[in-house]
């Protein structure tokens, strides 16, 4: 159950009612919401007095769900809008992993080509083998944040583990969390606790329940600003790397007040599908797309075989702007 208190209540008002009631509480839009498992359907007696509205859900999927919220919740990028009645699909792009300063230094300069606001490259790879190159660390978001003021463009890269979430956070615009991490709760209540953008990707072995009930730990903890990625999942196919889920992906449209962006890249994990994929996404009248570009893909440190080159993505870039028109949606 969601409960939004009154406006008059203080918060240590709501602090001492949530925990009386066993309920998480947090602040949104200047007023006190709290939240109790799903479980519970009647208002507990003690908030009765101090509840403005409140919202019975089927499941523990809360505040991302419509039964609370019908409208799209609209994200803020700080360039563009996504969500709510904005029909935006904002593309971001860049490189699996920053690995130089002339590399990522090209990639800014097709996105600037191409008007794209955000730059997304890794600096902290959760690699699968330890004997794969795991990035630049520190020194990458450094570089990452030197484009941004070079450029003007919005950065965006993955937190690997809560060791270095701080400096994601410091460094970045938008803070991805990746497949890998998305059941780290270190990584999810930190995250809930600032008000940057989050992207939140799905694990390839996830339910679309365990999904979003993932994006409720940083909702729950003050973030609005959740954004879900779909990027494939895995199932019995082996000529593809992932999955992708579209199915999952109308799910979430019909049932979630959540923005959602899709990753053909990593789903597909070969250039040669990704075009056409990622024309497929646009279809469905998405809020992002995510795609991975490389000035030399064969030289890449990691993922060589999912990246475009700098011509293939011009190519898929321009084509992208008639499936968007001819469904309501603007490519930004």
């Amino acid at each position: 159950m969601v409960i939004e208190l009154k406006k008059e209540v203080s918060q240590a008002q709501a602090a001492e009612l949530g925990v009386q009631a066993r309920c998480i509480v947090f602040e949104e839009n200047g007023r006190s919401i709290l939240v109790s498992a799903s479980s519970v359907k009647e208002l507990p007696e003690v908030l009765k007095p101090h509840t403005e509205a409140f919202f019975v859900t089927s499941s523990d999927i809360q505040l991302a769900s419509k039964e609370y919220r019908k409208e799209k919740r609209e994200i803020d990028l700080g360039f563009t809008k996504i969500g709510g009645k904005n029909n935006n699909t904002v593309m971001i792009t860049g490189p699996c992993s920053v690995e130089s300063l002339e590399q990522i230094t090209q990639a800014a300069e097709l996105c600037v080509e191409r008007g794209i606001g955000i730059l997304r490259a890794g600096c902290y790879k959760p690699r699968t083998s330890p004997y794969s190159f795991q990035g630049l660390g520190l020194e990458g978001l450094k570089l990452l944040a030197l484009m941004r003021e070079k450029y003007g463009l919005k950065v965006i890269t993955e937190v690997r583990d809560a060791s270095h979430v701080d400096d994601v956070i410091e460094y970045t615009d938008i803070i991805q969390i990746g497949a890998k991490a998305m059941y780290d709760q270190g990584i999810l209540r930190r995250c809930g606790q600032v008000k940057k953008p989050v992207l939140l990707k799905r694990g390839f072995g996830t339910t679309l329940q365990e999904f979003v009930q993932a994006a409720e730990f940083i909702l729950s903890g003050g973030n609005p600003n959740v954004v879900l990625c779909e990027r494939g999942i895995r199932t019995f196919e082996t000529k593809t790397r992932f999955t992708l889920d579209l199915c999952g992906v109308a799910y979430l449209k019909e049932y979630t007040n959540l923005p959602v962006v899709l990753d053909p890249s990593h789903a597909m994990g070969y250039a040669y599908g990704v075009p056409d994929l990622t024309r497929a996404c646009m279809a469905m009248g998405i809020d992002g797309l995510l795609i991975e570009t490389h000035p030399n893909p064969k030289v890449a440190l990691s993922d060589a075989s999912q990246q475009l080159d700098f011509n293939q993505f011009r190519a898929l870039h321009e084509s992208l702007g008639v499936i968007g028109k001819a469904i309501g949606y603007k490519l930004v």
